[in-house]
């Protein structure tokens, strides 16, 4: 028996209870994306058009739970009266909506305590840590020194950085310090060297994490982030699921950005790839290969890099309906006693305002060969997805969370 888990990044199905506090009343991004899509809003020749097609998705419980979270059903969207697997909506204990949280309390480890943000405001950057940055890196300056989008600042600043040398740096909602440059003209090397040194300087202020988001381009209209992004997250404050089941001798294979999430904490093997496309490859072929024990677990990072912040309706549809696509050679590839979870890590509802996460339920859709279907309701933490796993894969019981199966 083995557990495989697939975040779709970004996929919240539902205002969550706590939403207000961070200023996220009415989010939902499932639902909104559907409305979109039924009122023809999401229509894009030559990208899709119609109404939210999800069949299989919506076979496993999708519907159903988004329904339990938000009380409403998605737009002109028919539920089959059976399901095919366990689904529920959970909400997060974390006090924040960012990545690493969502994943960890996922693994068992809700985040309950508060990271470092960087204020709202122009230069938002504590000028020791700007000054102390620009020092050991020896650059000649920075840009941005501001929240920001990382495409609308790459095509803002990019030519000037070329010119002059000097990285962009940005920040968001999230507890992050994020630091663009051109791949040649920067070099990804000395990139990847300067977030180094931005990951020992920011953890004074304790930030989650520093992203280095290189691009290619000359010109605003040519600029593009490229797939060599990199995350260095601190490490987990405490073992998770995965730190467990490989001190156990399993097996823990992470495919995408999940090994930089957890900072490599608890992964045995750490399989590269860039977009949705490349991670569905990857992660059949990680299903068809792994050995009994083992977790697989993959990050669909284009829900939320591409199209959940870039508010991009049309494009987060289109990729919803390829995810859906593609389930069934996926349900295909899972041996007697596997099981697979389809969730999420928080929202980026395409039709908010800004470009920042959004405080919502998460789906939990559990399927497997040898899994029934069931409604499993409201859960209370992320958590209860990693507590449910460590059962199944006969591992001790987690600090936190409540099973399901």
């Amino acid at each position: 028996m083995r557990a495989i888990i697939a975040v779709l990044d970004s996929f919240g199905i539902g205002e969550a209870p706590d939403a207000a506090v961070f200023g996220d009343q009415g989010s939902n991004t499932f639902c909104h994306i559907a409305q979109a899509c039924a009122d023809g809003a999401a229509d894009q020749p030559g990208l899709r058009q119609g109404p939210l097609n999800i069949p299989n998705l919506l076979a496993l419980g999708l519907g159903h739970a988004a329904r339990t979270a938000g009380g409403t059903l998605p737009a002109h969207m028919i539920l089959p009266s059976t399901t095919t697997g366990l689904h529920g909506a959970a909400a997060e204990r974390s006090k924040g909506k960012d990545t690493p949280s969502g994943h960890w309390e996922m693994m068992g480890l809700p985040v309950l305590f508060d990271w470092g943000y960087f204020p709202k405001e122009t230069p938002c950057f504590p000028d020791q840590l700007i000054n102390d940055l620009i020092s050991r890196a020896n650059i000649p300056g920075v840009l941005g020194n501001c929240h920001a989008s990382g495409t609308s600042i790459i095509a803002e600043l990019g030519e000037e950085h070329i010119k002059t040398g000097k990285p962009i740096v940005y920040t968001s909602a999230d507890s992050v310090f994020q630091i663009a440059a051109h791949e040649t003209h920067f070099g990804l090397d000395r990139l990847y060297e300067l977030c180094a040194i931005a990951r020992e300087l920011v953890d004074d202020y304790h930030i989650g994490r520093v992203i280095a988001r290189p691009f290619l381009g000359e010109h605003p209209d040519t600029f593009e982030r490229t797939g060599n992004r990199r995350d260095l997250a601190t490490p987990p404050h405490a073992p998770t699921l995965l730190d467990i089941s490989k001190d156990h001798g399993r097996e823990v294979i992470s495919i995408g950005k999940i090994s930089d999430i957890f900072a490599g904490s608890g992964i045995s093997r750490s399989i590269k790839a860039h977009g949705n496309q490349a991670v569905f490859e990857r992660l059949i072929e990680q299903i068809e290969t792994a050995s009994d024990g083992s977790i697989v677990f993959a990050n669909f990072v284009d829900f939320d890099m591409l199209y959940g912040h870039r508010r991009n309706v049309p494009g987060y549809a289109a990729a919803l309906e390829a995810f859906d696509r593609q389930l069934p050679a996926l349900r295909a590839a899972l041996k007697p006693g596997d099981v697979m979870v389809l969730s999420a890590d928080h929202g980026c509802d395409p039709t908010a305002e800004g470009s920042d996460h959004t405080r919502e339920y998460i789906p939990v859709l559990a399927f497997g060969p040898d899994l029934g279907a069931k409604d499993i309701g409201i859960r209370q933490s992320f958590a209860d997805i990693g507590q449910s796993l460590a059962h199944h894969l006969g591992l001790p019981p987690l600090d936190a969370g409540e099973r399901f199966f």
